[in-house]
């Protein structure tokens, strides 16, 4: 076994020993530029891992080991600079035969690196991805060049670290239905230079929320996934050129915008489309062997952040002294009582020992009462609801009573309709 200096491998080679006798795997990119003092996410598109082999851990090291030619080259371990952290690893299948991999180069392995360049080693390390037989066969590594640089106009556009705020110093805002909405913005820490595309969306009271998998930028998913993630209400559109500084403040659109019509909990999302900027590119091998351009730019190793506001939360529910709001969370405004099985959802109230909930007709008479404990805040109603209600529009409430029976919160009017006969 030898150590190959880091200026001694290119590219090229490393798509040459990696593709050599069986292993057959294959890397797009096979060089990238990095970030010297701050940390960078790429897209990496791995081709060729067929069913035998199953993605294992991924290293940075300074210097490669010259292992069988069937396996690829793996890390001196005397040169590692850190392993990719099992939070960061985000590989899955792609296609037939590919995986999808962000590597996340945190801000330590790269000043790890710059301090060995320093100090006379190559300015170029490797992260290298091990994959293990299913059978018992050899491991293969394959390896990336990684280039330090100043993450400026020659790096690829990655999403290092993203906060959203209001602007307004506060951990949850509370509105009420007729106050003013305050500003809010998205700072975005970033590496390289590109477009920032994408949109702002409002997950509205009772929808089902977003997975951490929906939360991730495009660029973060394989292609196949890309048109899978789940949509909400689209408030804007966003569209801004990211100059090779570093950092960006994105002002949100219009506050007036937002949605607040009904009592609840809303949720903001920063969603960040694909760029396909020069140098945020990846290529996949597809099922009948072509090759097909992915773009990778605004990837980024982490779900985007998000934003809660209440609507009603605090806020007098009448003209009755001591009575508060409470916030409805399921079924949504105007939902059809039918299909899946009905369940009404709200926001507990800390001081309440039962709850009231009311279902009536549009003229306001009350058909369907449930008193329901306190320790709850759902309630799934008896199949004959429905009957009982008679069908068509009809509206639901709920009040909180305290252990003396005295109403201390309650929830305005929501629509609901049920199915005639």
């Amino acid at each position: 076994m030898r150590s190959i200096a880091a200026r001694a491998i290119s590219s090229v080679t490393v798509v040459i020993l990696t593709s050599a006798l069986d292993a057959q795997v294959t890397v797009n990119p096979t060089g990238v530029n990095v970030a010297s003092q701050n940390a960078t996410t790429v897209f990496l598109t791995f081709n060729g891992v067929g069913p035998d082999l199953i993605s294992a851990e991924a290293f940075w090291c300074g210097e490669l080991e010259d292992a069988r030619p069937d396996i690829g080259l793996r890390c001196d371990p005397a040169t590692l600079f850190g392993r990719l952290p099992l939070r960061f690893d985000l590989a899955r299948p792609s296609g037939v035969t590919g995986l999808t991999d962000i590597m996340t180069i945190p801000a330590s392995v790269a000043r790890r690196a710059y301090q060995a360049a320093a100090a006379g080693s190559p300015a170029a390390f490797f992260y290298v991805r091990r994959f293990i037989s299913r059978t018992g066969g050899p491991d293969v590594y394959v390896a990336v060049t990684c280039r330090l640089t100043g993450g400026g106009a020659t790096s690829p556009l990655s999403l290092v670290d993203v906060r959203l705020d209001f602007d307004v110093e506060t951990p949850v805002l509370a509105l009420e239905p007729d106050a003013p909405t305050p500003a809010w913005h998205a700072d975005i820490a970033y590496t390289g230079t590109g477009r920032l595309r994408g949109r702002w969306e409002v997950v509205l009271p009772g929808e089902p929320l977003p997975t951490e998998t929906d939360l991730l930028t495009e660029a973060s998913l394989p292609l196949e996934e890309r048109g899978a993630q789940a949509r909400y209400t689209q408030l804007d559109r966003f569209d801004v050129f990211l100059p090779p500084t570093g950092r960006y403040r994105l002002t949100g659109p219009d506050p007036r915008r937002l949605p607040r019509n009904v009592d609840g909990a809303y949720l903001l999302l920063l969603r960040v489309e694909a760029s396909d900027d020069a140098d945020s590119r990846s290529a996949a091998v597809t099922a009948g062997g072509d090759l097909r351009v992915i773009a990778s730019g605004a990837v980024a190793g982490f779900p985007m952040p998000t934003l809660r506001y209440l609507v009603g939360s605090g806020s007098p529910a009448s003209a009755t002294p001591g009575v508060r709001s409470l916030l409805l969370l399921a079924p949504t405004e105007g939902a059809l009582g039918t299909g899946q099985p009905l369940a009404f959802m709200w926001q507990p109230s800390p001081l309440a020992a039962r709850y009231r909930l009311e279902v009536a007709r549009a003229d306001g008479t009350v058909m369907f009462e449930a008193l329901v404990a306190g320790s709850l805040a759902a309630y799934r109603p008896p199949p004959f609801l429905a009957a009982r209600v008679g069908g068509g529009a009809a509206r639901w409430r709920v009040r909180a009573l305290d252990a003396a029976g005295r109403e201390i919160a309650r929830s305005t009017w929501r629509a609901i309709a049920f199915p005639a006969g």
